[in-house]
């Protein structure tokens, strides 16, 4: 009713009386507004009255029960013993691929099998980099029979170098995998089930009992040989589908609805599952029933995250051959995998700064030796960059037109040569000034003076192709050389564009810097001003840090109180990282936040949530930020120390000073450097969650009144319901927000009690 009145642009507070003249849905049930009118006599005589309300809900009624909007899922697939159109109507979805109408439990109801078939990219940089071992070190792989003990695999994955290793390469995961020293496929499976939102809770426990540091406990004897292969942690369905054939007598169709429901969370299902697990494992599991009623509600929150150990072995499988391909093979692989994510310029700068740690070469394109794809050059640890990488050039006139021309009539002479060969009206001004701007021609000229000469060299090529068009080659054929057109000559360009600017180039038109880096001559500057990017991770939660590099990404947003504050990118060779500048941060430095600009910026390392919980991503929130500038870097002098590592900043140490809503902090000096001052942002209240502890759950008078009091303090803080049930406590997120007000949080207190509501 709210959402139809705000459309007909009836006044809130008029769409909000309407609104509540409707009775609150209870316990799930639906509260039709036609029933509404008819039983709730205000609501009635409203609608008889209000020529505004009858409109208001004459639409709400008629948009009533439909559905607001439907999705393609991603892999799902449907297969039927004949077309699917006599079995359940069909549509041409929004995103184009063929869907059916129906969702998909009324598909798998009609009889019809549902599949999910995943694809994966990793796949096709496995094929490519296998095609490349092929042809360049004429070696033959057959994934299907690669030992799984391989030594020099298990070495990389134990020293966690795991970037582009398929479910391996985030942050978080390598912690882990330098603490685990997975020695097995077994640990590779664990690890992939683990490394989720539920069950990363036990990822320490998990590595302290693999290496016995913390005892392997069971809550009864009878579980150890379903969950002795993980330590007595319960991480895969198949686990609880063993326990309750051994433990409480279950048949296989038994198990495995049990686990369609604690897997899909169906709740009847599992209540009607219950009485026969827990009599199940008393009887035949020797269990006692208080026992199995513990290992019923642990099994409830395995619910909230269960894998099955099929999909992870698989995923550990598809780990484990990339894994093989980077061991043995890294220039492979690593072309492969830049190939793959040729188009995902961020992924790419990732890639080529693992490819220097590598010791790999990664070279920038060129007209005779790059193809389509990125190529490696079998035994010199070199990658040269793909010409389809580049903007305006695009596979199809790379791999179609340019690279045949070349396969077939030999590599290009020169300029006006390759000007000549290929299709002028396909390779135009945008592909020319692409393919120069990021060096493809350099072995014929500067780009300077090829962008100079540009337009008489492609005049000379059109001419050239329509003479042969026109058949006059036969006739100038005749005369030898004589009858050639000349080459034109490649002049000096007046002005040479400098080194800086056509690193920009490069940037733009491939996504990253190759020839160079434009903070080559700021190595010593950021040696011994800055700390490291790699310090940026959960683990410094907290602690001041000063960081240097060059702005490649400004996003900036207004706060609720209309001030502005920004998201910036900061990039250097190391790496890359993102600081976060507070309104009072950005008042003040907001006009050094441009992109391409040097900057140094001294804060605070954050990895927190908005609960206050660690995540696995950390960034920075920025207290300043300077300019380096030309004369800056000019005018310093090297001074051999660097600074001291980043230490946890202490609240108060040297006073507090507040400053714009936010604190400010000074840690203590440490070996006579100075006092780093950091910014801790305010409070954000819109991060704050109203709890509700519910005792009674049927009590739906004081369910009415909670929802009630919601209406009249709409606001952007949310509500959870904590449904007491026994024990058991089940939170309920609910559909509006509220004014958490301490007026507010009063009536709640006197509604509930003094200990069933928690602002946090």
């Amino acid at each position: 009713v709210r959402d139809v009145a705000r459309v007909l642009e009836v006044p809130y507070a008029e769409a909000d009386r309407l609104a509540k003249m409707v009775p609150d849905p209870v316990q799930g049930h639906h509260v039709k507004l036609s029933d509404a009118i008819r039983d709730v006599p205000d609501l009635k005589q409203e609608y008889e009255t209000n020529p505004t309300s009858r409109e208001v809900i004459d639409f709400a009624s008629r948009l009533e029960g439909t559905i607001r909007n439907h999705g393609v899922h991603a892999c799902g697939v449907i297969i039927a013993p004949d077309d699917l159109v006599k079995f359940l109507p069909l549509e041409v979805s929004a995103k184009g691929p063929i869907a059916a109408q129906f969702p998909m439990g009324q598909v798998e109801e009609l009889g019809l099998l549902k599949m999910d078939f995943l694809g994966l990219s990793n796949l096709s940089v496995i094929n490519n980099a296998l095609r490349m071992i092929r042809k360049v070190y004429k070696t033959d792989i057959d994934l299907s029979s690669l030992p799984l003990d391989d030594p020099e695999t298990y070495a990389l994955l134990q020293r966690a170098e795991t970037t582009g290793v398929f479910q391996l390469e985030s942050a978080g995961m390598k912690r882990y995998l330098r603490d685990l020293k997975a020695s097995s496929f077994e640990d590779i499976i664990a690890m992939v089930a683990l490394y989720r939102p539920g069950p990363m809770q036990f990822i320490d426990s998990f590595i302290r009992r693999k290496h016995g540091e913390e005892e392997i406990t069971y809550l009864h004897p009878g579980l150890e040989n379903s969950l002795k292969s993980t330590y007595g942690i319960m991480i895969y369905q198949e686990q609880f589908m063993q326990i309750s054939k051994e433990w409480c007598g279950f048949t296989g169709g038994q198990a495995d609805t049990l686990r369609k429901a604690v897997g899909k969370k169906k709740i009847d299902l599992m209540k009607k599952v219950k009485p026969e697990f827990i009599e199940g494992a008393v009887k035949i599991g020797g269990a006692t029933e208080e026992i199995a009623e513990t290992f019923w509600n642990q099994l409830l929150e395995f619910a909230n995250y269960c894998f099955n150990k099929s999909h992870a072995a698989c995923y550990a499988l598809v780990a484990y051959w990339t894994a093989y391909l980077k061991a043995h093979f890294p220039d492979a692989f690593m072309a492969a995998l830049m190939t793959a994510d040729m188009r995902w310029t961020d992924r790419l700068a990732i890639e080529i700064a693992e490819c220097k740690r590598m010791g790999l070469k990664v070279l920038g394109p060129d007209i005779n030796q790059s193809y389509g794809d990125f190529g490696i050059v079998g035994g010199e640890k070199t990658i040269r960059f793909g010409l389809s990488g580049i903007k305006s050039m695009g596979k199809a006139l790379v791999e179609d037109i340019v690279i045949p021309e070349r396969d077939k009539n030999g590599p290009f002479i020169s300029v006006c040569d390759f000007a000549k060969r290929v299709d002028s009206t396909k390779f135009n001004k945008k592909s020319w000034e692409a393919a120069i701007k990021t060096g493809t021609f350099d072995r014929f000229a500067s780009r300077s003076d090829l962008l100079f000469n540009l337009e008489t060299i492609q005049a000379y090529g059109a001419k050239c192709q329509k003479d042969v068009g026109a058949g006059q080659t036969d006739l100038f054929g005749m005369m030898g050389e004589a009858g050639m057109i000349p080459e034109v000559e490649i002049k000096p360009a007046p002005t040479q564009f400098s080194d800086k600017e056509q690193l920009l180039w490069e940037r733009d038109l491939m996504g990253l810097y190759l020839s160079a880096h434009p903070l080559d001559k700021y190595d010593t500057y950021f040696e011994e001003q800055t700390h490291p990017l790699e310090l940026i991770k959960p683990e410094n939660d907290g602690k001041g840090v000063t960081i240097g590099g060059i702005i490649t990404a400004v996003r900036t947003i207004l706060t609720k109180k209309g001030d502005k504050m920004a998201f910036i990118k900061l990039e250097n060779k190391t790496g890359e990282t993102e600081f976060i500048v507070f309104p009072s941060v950005f008042a003040e430095y907001g006009g050094k936040l441009e992109v391409d600009n040097v900057v140094k910026v001294q804060g605070r390392i954050n990895a927190t949530d908005k609960s206050g919980n660690l995540t696995s991503e950390a960034k920075v929130l920025a207290e300043s930020v300077e300019l380096i500038s030309d004369e800056v870097l000019e005018a310093y002098k090297p001074t051999g120390a660097k600074l001291p590592a980043p230490v946890k900043v202490a609240g108060n140490s040297g006073g507090s000073r507040r400053r714009g809503g936010g604190a400010w902090r000074e840690s203590a000096p440490v070996d006579n450097t100075p006092p780093t001052v950091v910014l801790e942002p305010p409070k954000d209240p819109r991060k704050e969650k109203l709890y509700l502890l519910i005792e009674n759950p049927e009590d739906t008078e004081t369910l009415t009144a909670i929802r009630r009091l919601a209406d009249i303090n709409a606001g952007f803080q949310e509500v959870i319901l904590v449904l007491k049930d026994g024990e058991t406590k089940r939170p309920l997120r609910m559909p509006f927000k509220i004014d958490a007000s301490e007026d507010v949080l009063a009536k709640y207190r006197e509604l509930l009690g003094e200990d069933h509501v928690k602002l946090k």
